[in-house]
């Protein structure tokens, strides 16, 4: 199997290395060679925190380069913009319909930009979730991401049964139930 390139952008505390946690759970799980890579922004403070996840029969370095990335996963809008032009040109951007202002907006030194999925949809395969509001409906806002995994997972190669098990092995205990539902939810979508 050709290296898949997959990258998760968003803000800190948005549960981007939860997500790379499971993506190479699931990839580890089904025997490929897997490499994870973080980058980490001003996480801390509302920053991009952006991680890569590769797999295959046998994958060298851990970065995903500029045009390569398979799946683009932006837990928000403007890191989806940001961080476009590592798609591929078949790739796909699972994006969270969601608004979060750097810190540059919120000091009023930059406008945040407007018509952002439009913009993205001009040149790229671009499915749009509102996933805050997928988890806000099951009771717990904070399994956004597992959401969004969903989403992801009905376009990828691996069983269902698979990502469950993956995300009961990796989630804390007591949350496990809730995002099991959450990707359920996702995998509908």
């Amino acid at each position: 199997m050709n290296t898949k390139n997959i990258m998760i952008v968003g803000v800190g505390g948005q549960g981007t290395l939860l997500t790379s946690r499971i993506l190479g759970g699931i990839t580890t799980k089904t025997g490929y060679d897997v490499k994870l890579s973080e980058v980490h922004g001003m996480a801390q403070r509302g920053g991009s925190v952006v991680t890569f996840v590769r797999y295959g029969d046998f994958v060298a370095e851990p970065i995903v380069e500029e045009g390569q990335a398979d799946v683009l996963i932006a837990f928000e809008r403007l890191e989806a913009l940001r961080y476009a032009h590592f798609l591929k040109k078949d790739g796909v951007i699972i994006v969270n319909d969601q608004r979060i202002d750097p810190i540059t907006v919120v000091t009023g030194a930059a406008q945040y930009p407007e018509n952002i999925l439009e913009t993205l949809k001009k040149d790229h395969n671009v499915i749009a979730v509102d996933a805050m509001d997928e988890a806000r409906k099951l009771g717990n806002t904070k399994v956004f991401n597992t959401v969004i995994i969903g989403v992801a997972a009905k376009r990828m190669d691996f069983d269902k049964s698979q990502w469950l098990e993956v995300i009961e092995a990796t989630v804390p205990p007591k949350t496990v139930e809730i995002n099991k539902a959450a990707f359920e939810v996702g995998y509908a979508i």
